[in-house]
């Protein structure tokens, strides 16, 4: 048995591994790409850019619950390769997209199959115990990690052969993925603890007023609100502010998100396995929490290239909140509800990526014009700094008021 859980945890790490690398290629490009369809500036490129990325959120936030609870009942399987097929198309519509407007077909459909991140995580649940899920979560945090670092490295390369060359590389690699799971991936959700698929409970305020069951994940939600829009200040804005600013190639975009990446799976693979067991999880949560905020402030007045390399590392250190946060809340719920757990953190993920784009990449534009009564392109940032420190104090409260009291699987 431990055997099988160990081979079935490969099997997922190298799905999202490859998934990953796909999501990473495009990156360094897609300012590029966006400005030369809209014929604008980069900067004011930003705000389509943040545009395209609400509209895929919004499509995940109305699905998203339902890719979760159709897991719970079908299995994880057969909904990840749902989902990557969906991907597959929209690397097809990005590839060939003539104007801004088609790059709007490929991520509704992007955002309706709801990529494989939802099952994956709930797949992961399956296979874990409440000892080594937070360990588990980390790895799949590292599979994310490393495809950052290898995605956007060659993107920015292949970006010398044309805009649309990334595209075409992430279309291949989502197929190769795809052919992989079919042939390749197990089945993780037994038969026995599958439940009948219920329309109330897949809908996105039926799938968040379910997590209202479990106390310490109710408050927690709130925390995770401020958190999810902290993280588009860089997620939104990195590519946009670094092409401004610092008037950064493709090439180098693409290397320091791959820097990004190797951060990311040293903290999850690696540190999170040392620091979580000493200090414990709920502490792990503040520190993270806390680089987070300081990364985000740093970040906000870099005026030099080399300041962003080197801020990057109490911003990317922050990463041992993320698997901590999720073992904690998986704690509190049944096997059998993974699924939907899972969906409806998805949808809050969405939720917030519907309005946080926006806010971001409208603040870039905004303090980036004529308009603005100063240029401050790091605006963004210190936003972002400000929600992040907003969530520590909001997760602690949370906590106070609802310790961790782990249900049993049923």
């Amino acid at each position: 048995m431990a055997k099988s859980k160990q081979a079935a945890l490969g099997f997922i790490f190298i799905t999202i591994l490859i998934d990953s690398i796909g999501f990473g290629l495009i990156i360094p490009v897609m300012q590029d790409l966006i400005s030369e369809l809209k014929h604008v500036p980069v900067n004011e490129a930003s705000t389509a850019g943040g545009i395209l990325l609400s509209t895929y959120a919004l499509m995940q936030f109305l699905c998203a619950p339902i890719i979760g609870n159709l897991s719970d009942k079908y299995g994880r399987r057969p909904i990840i390769l749902f989902s990557l097929f969906g991907f597959a198309i929209d690397y097809v519509f990005l590839s060939f997209a003539p104007t801004y407007g088609w790059l709007f077909v490929g991520r509704v459909v992007a955002g309706i199959t709801g990529a494989s991140f939802t099952t994956a995580m709930a797949y992961i649940a399956d296979i874990s115990t409440p000892e080594n899920r937070a360990k588990y979560f980390g790895m799949v945090g590292g599979a994310f990690g490393l495809g950052f670092i290898i995605g956007p490295a060659i993107g920015g390369l292949l970006g010398k052969f044309g805009l649309r060359a990334p595209f075409y590389a992430a279309g291949v690699l989502t197929i190769i993925n795809w052919l992989y799971g079919y042939f390749i991936l197990p089945e993780s959700l037994s038969a026995d603890h599958r439940r009948e698929f219920e329309w109330k409970r897949a809908n996105p305020v039926g799938t968040l007023l379910q997590l209202k069951k479990y106390p310490a994940i109710a408050g927690l939600l709130a925390s995770l609100v401020f958190i999810y829009l902290a993280a588009h200040a860089v997620q939104s804005n990195w590519n946009y502010f670094t092409s401004y600013l610092f008037k950064w190639s493709p090439e180098i975009i693409g290397f320091s998100l791959a820097l990004v990446g190797a951060l990311i799976a040293l903290v999850q693979v690696g540190l999170i396995r040392i620091i979580t067991p000493k200090i414990g999880t709920e502490k792990s949560i503040y520190v993270g929490l806390g680089l987070y905020t300081l990364g985000l402030f740093l970040f906000a007045f870099a005026n030099k290239s080399w300041m962003m390399f080197i801020f990057l590392i109490p911003y990317c250190l922050g990463g041992i909140a993320g698997p901590s946060l999720q073992a904690t809340m998986t704690g509190h719920v049944p096997k059998n509800e993974q699924g939907e757990l899972q969906g409806g953190l998805t949808s809050l993920i969405a939720l917030t990526s519907i309005v946080g784009p926006l806010i971001m990449t409208g603040l870039f534009t905004y303090f980036t014009s004529p308009k603005a009564p100063f240029l401050f392109p790091g605006a963004p940032f210190l936003l972002g700094g400000i929600f992040m420190l907003l969530s520590c104090l909001i997760a602690y409260t949370a906590l106070r008021k609802a310790p961790v009291t782990p249900v049993a699987s049923h």
